[in-house]
């Protein structure tokens, strides 16, 4: 029996997230730029995708991932027999799913900031001769700050309170794949409400902390 004090659940849970977090910023900026500014109908298709884990209930996407990265898939298999690597059930396989489910709400809060810039501005750095790279990172990203950092807090939060992506594809194993969202279902099926209660409060003091900080800076950008 897990004890109440057992902060392993909540660790795990930090880590995944920040990790996440991490990759989907360097995956999300430059997929929100093109879906922003590219001309290509493609983009329709790609949006709609990185859409998608908002409106799938979370078992399904976990199950589709289980058997894309399960062993006896193609990609599975190839890479454990190739490379050693297993990513169903370990906490790599976490980080996966996380950032697949994870990734519109980093991608569109940006998008939504990459398009409230005004055209003037891109115009202007075009007309200069600056590069698609120096208008990303001198005009684009300096003027969409508080879309980025909606994009990373919610990112971020969401992956803190996910349960069933992380439940199908890491299942549940103490010290590795066990995170506070499974710690507190542990524990509430055992009729052990206090140890729920205990990882519950860290987890709506920790939202909390982090919202009211979020929104706090955000108005002070958007005043300055």
């Amino acid at each position: 029996m897990m004890h109440p004090q057992d902060l392993t659940p909540v660790v795990l849970t930090l880590k995944l997230a920040t990790l996440s977090t991490l990759v989907l910023i360097v995956i999300g900026i430059p997929l929100a730029w093109w879906i922003t500014f590219s001309k290509t109908r493609l983009r329709y298709v790609v949006e709609t995708l990185v859409t998608m884990p908002l409106v799938l209930p979370p078992t399904v996407l976990g199950f589709y991932l289980l058997l894309l990265l399960g062993p006896a898939s193609s990609v599975g298999s190839f890479l454990q027999h190739y490379f050693d690597v297993r990513l169903v059930f370990t906490f790599t396989g976490l980080v996966i799913g996380s950032v697949i489910f994870s990734l519109p709400f980093m991608v569109n809060p940006i998008k939504a900031g990459f398009e409230a810039i005004p055209n003037s501005l891109i115009e202007a750095a075009l007309t200069l001769g600056k590069s698609k790279r120096d208008i990303l990172f001198k005009v684009i990203l300096p003027n969409s700050k508080p879309a980025l950092i909606t994009g990373i807090v919610m990112s971020f939060i969401h992956t803190v309170g996910e349960f069933g992506v992380v439940l199908m594809i890491g299942g549940n194993i103490p010290g590795k794949t066990r995170l506070v969202s499974m710690a507190i279902f542990d524990q509430v099926e055992a009729l052990n409400y206090d140890a729920a209660n205990f990882y519950a409060v860290i987890m709506v003091a920790a939202s909390f902390v982090i919202l009211f900080l979020f929104y706090l800076f955000n108005r002070r950008i958007k005043v300055f």
